[in-house]
């Protein structure tokens, strides 16, 4: 049964994580082929270039017209001859070619362009100059084609050096050849590095080459012979301005601005490896998703946390080795954006699966509670259900403390969790565990091998400590919801306790009552109203003056229709819905108008009130009360409340707040049903009472049990050494009354005494002597 809230579980997952995956893979495929993300992919294009900076080939080298060339030459356009010179001396330094990225559209003097051309011509065929295409400018649309004069041309080859920058003005791309005259010409860096200049094809700059490490030559060194002729041959010579009063400089990645020949330069370089693969985004895309369905797998934060910064890492890696080696790059802006989508999924489902867990489990011990348990019921069926209730929890509480008992409730699991061996037990309450059975003809045997595992104490917190199971069973079907299934469950182990039996099955008598209570509850308001809440008073006889003295009001109900009503059938209802606060006060103030009315008739009469234990922890009451026997003008010494032992055990912190609160006030504490819980004398003396009540289990039998008899004695001892006064209740024989009276006892109370009367009988009782009465 537990695999099958597991699967279902499982199953809600699964579909969270194929649900994330598709988004993530829509997101990708969305941004893929709209191109989108090209600014993160650029961030991470300049991730790799640092990530595998190097430095240019050396193959390759600049001759810059610099500003020391600019200025010993001191005129501009420059007379031919220095080029004359320039190509002279690097032809006979034996260099492999000779590029210019300078614009020769323009004709010298003849003699000047004459011997530039005869210079070309004698170089052999290694001369490249430059053509391009720019915009026309002047307010004329289109573009305007420039080509070097022809003189200079004849012997020349052709190359385009247009650069095309980014709509950012970024230069991040090269063409591999462009059309001028109607004719395709490869670009400077095709040319240089020998590959095929395909016109309307471009190709990604490789900037992690450091333009700084590109071996440079003064113009004006190289005219006038001042280089070594070694380091030029065999080389590829671009040569082209860079002072910045030349212009033709471009922003490009990493580097700033760098002047149009060395972006010439790094493009050549590039080409150098091989014209570079670009991959496209659907390999990243691909790889994030097999990465995202590990991801969403992840059994805890670490795992998530880790692998979310993992796969970024790992692809930047990757991308970072595949542009090194393989001259591949991929658009992983698609994949990262799919990747974040995932990220926030995978962290949502573990939020929400966290969330779900401690909602559905009981935070003490960890176990399932009653909202899993009821979401059990809505997904499969089972013959029925279990629930086990600690019959004696408050009194183990007050033992052992709050922080035990989880561990008690752990132990008490783990022999049920034996018993049924391999169903979910699930803690509804703090006292409150509960079980699904599998099979309905292995109830009497779980409920036989249980009863006997119970004999044995359980061990905790170095305490063996006896634990008592009421256990309900309750049926499921018959269009019975999970609600009714597990309050039927627990009403059954209520009554189960209640008849002091280990087990019941819910059955029509308790639908029965049920309806009684639900019934009652609706007219509590209006029988206090009518009047049909009605007090007896039983009296407590003084066994040294032998009179009348006080009294304990007892509630009653009158009901029209049902009759007599004992207070075990209505208080415990008002209890269980938070409306015994209101009955409370009532009584209070019927007991307080009849405790004016015997002063009145000089009767010297004291009365206790009983009060839960839950009123214990309502402030309001506190107030409430005050304010009624303000108005009632009556003397709070003339009052006594009674308070159960276990009531005061249950959180002896607040318990013994609230007391003083109502000693303060001038009203009289007494503890009832003393000995029927764990607190000690020690303990009492840390509490506001005034008097012992000790309980009729003890009292009953104390003059024939000698155990009894002990118990008794003993307590009236060390009470009167506190300054108690004590109260013996349920004497029936004078037997008992005799005893009592040679122990010391200040009051009893019982039938032998008086059954409970109404308040005008206890006016002819007041004075009189016991056998009066």
């Amino acid at each position: 049964m537990t695999d099958l809230v597991l699967v279902a579980a499982r199953a809600a997952l699964d579909r969270w994580r194929a649900v994330s995956l598709c988004l993530a893979c829509g997101l990708a495929l969305g941004m893929g082929l709209s191109g989108q993300g090209t600014g993160l992919d650029r961030v991470v294009r300049t991730l790799v270039w640092s990530a595998r900076q190097t430095q240019a080939s050396g193959t390759l080298q600049l001759v810059e017209i610099d500003a020391r060339s600019i200025a010993a030459i001191d005129r501009w356009p420059w007379p031919r001859g220095n080029y004359v010179r320039a190509v002279e001396n690097l032809h006979k330094a034996g260099a492999a070619s000779i590029s210019f990225d300078v614009d020769f559209s323009s004709s010298s003097s003849p003699a000047e362009d004459a011997a530039f051309g005869q210079a070309i011509r004698n170089a052999g065929g290694t001369v490249t100059l430059a053509t391009f295409v720019q915009a026309a400018g002047g307010g004329t649309e289109g573009l305007a084609e420039s080509l070097p004069i022809p003189v200079l041309r004849e012997n020349a080859a052709l190359a385009a050096v247009s650069v095309m920058p980014d709509r950012d003005g970024t230069v991040r791309r090269m063409p591999l050849g462009v059309v001028t005259a109607n004719l395709a010409r490869p670009s400077l860096a095709a040319m240089i590095a020998g590959v095929d200049g395909a016109v309307e094809k471009d190709f990604p700059i490789d900037f992690a080459i450091d333009p700084a490490t590109i071996p440079r030559h003064s113009f004006m060194d190289i005219a006038a012979g001042r280089f070594d002729g070694q380091a030029i041959r065999g080389k590829h010579i671009i040569i082209g301005a860079t002072a910045v009063e030349m212009g033709d400089r471009y922003a490009a990645p990493r580097w700033g601005v760098l002047p149009g020949v060395v972006i010439q330069a790094l493009a050549g370089e590039t080409l150098m490896r091989g014209v570079p693969h670009e991959g496209g985004w659907q390999l990243p895309l691909l790889l994030m998703l097999m990465a995202g369905a590990a991801l969403l797998l992840a059994r805890s934060w670490f795992q998530l946390a880790a692998g979310w910064v993992s796969f970024p890492l790992a692809l930047l890696s990757f991308a970072t080795l595949l542009d090194a080696v393989w001259n591949w790059s991929f658009l992983v802006a698609p994949a990262l954006a799919g990747w974040l989508l995932l990220g926030i999924a995978a962290a949502a489902m573990r939020l929400l699966n966290t969330a779900r867990k401690s909602r559905r489990h009981d935070a003490q011990t960890g176990l399932p509670n009653r909202l899993a348990l009821e979401e059990a019921l809505q997904t499969y069926a089972a013959p029925g259900l279990m629930v086990a209730v600690i019959g004696n929890y408050e009194r183990i509480a007050s033992g052992l403390g709050g922080q035990s008992m989880a561990a008690l409730v752990q132990r008490v699991h783990d022999r049920i969790a034996t018993v049924i061996s391999d169903g979910t037990i699930y803690r509804l309450d703090d006292r409150i565990l509960a079980w699904r059975l599998r099979d309905r003809d292995d109830l009497d045997r779980q409920i036989a091998t249980l009863r006997t595992f119970m004999l044995s104490p359980v061990e905790v917190a170095g305490k063996r400590v006896d634990v008592t199971l009421g256990m309900g069973f309750a049926a499921e079907g018959n269009n019975s919801s999970a609600y009714h299934v597990i309050d039927n469950a627990m009403l059954a182990a209520a009554h189960a306790i209640a008849d002091g039996t280990i087990w019941r099955e819910y059955g029509a008598a308790d639908a029965d009552t049920v309806d009684l209570e639900l019934s009652l509850l609706g007219e509590l308001d209006e029988a206090v109203e009518q009047g049909e809440i009605f007090l007896l008073y039983q009296p407590k006889l003084d066994l040294r003056s032998n009179r009348i003295v006080s009294v304990e009001a007892l509630v009653r109900w009158q009901h029209p229709v049902r009759g007599f009503l004992r207070p075990d059938i209505f208080i415990p209802l008002a209890e269980r819905n938070d409306r015994i606060g209101g009955l409370t006060l009532h009584v209070l103030s019927l007991a307080l108008a009849d405790l004016q009315k015997w002063h009145a008739d000089a009767r010297d009469l004291t009365c206790a009130v009983n009060i839960s234990a839950k009123l214990l922890t309502e402030p309001a009451f506190l107030g409430r009360l005050q304010a009624l026997i303000t108005a009632s003008g009556i003397n709070p010494q003339w009052l006594t409340l009674e308070v159960t032992e276990s009531a005061a055990m249950h959180d002896p912190d607040v318990a013994a707040a609230a007391l003083r609160s109502f000693r303060d006030m001038g009203i009289a504490i007494s503890m009832d049903d003393y000995g029927t819980g764990q607190s000690t004398l020690s303990y009492l003396k840390q509490l506001p009472l005034s008097e012992l009540k000790i309980d009729r289990s003890f009292v009953q039998f104390a003059h024939q049990n000698r155990g009894d008899g002990a118990l008794v004695r003993s307590t009236i001892d060390l009470a009167h050494e506190l300054g108690l006064k004590v109260v013996a209740e349920g004497v029936e024989d004078t037997e008992c009354l005799a005893f009592l009276t040679s122990v010391g006892c200040d009051m009893a109370q019982g039938y032998l005494i008086s059954k409970p009367v109404p308040a005008a009988d206890i006016s002819a009782m007041t004075g009189t002597q016991r056998a009066a009465a």
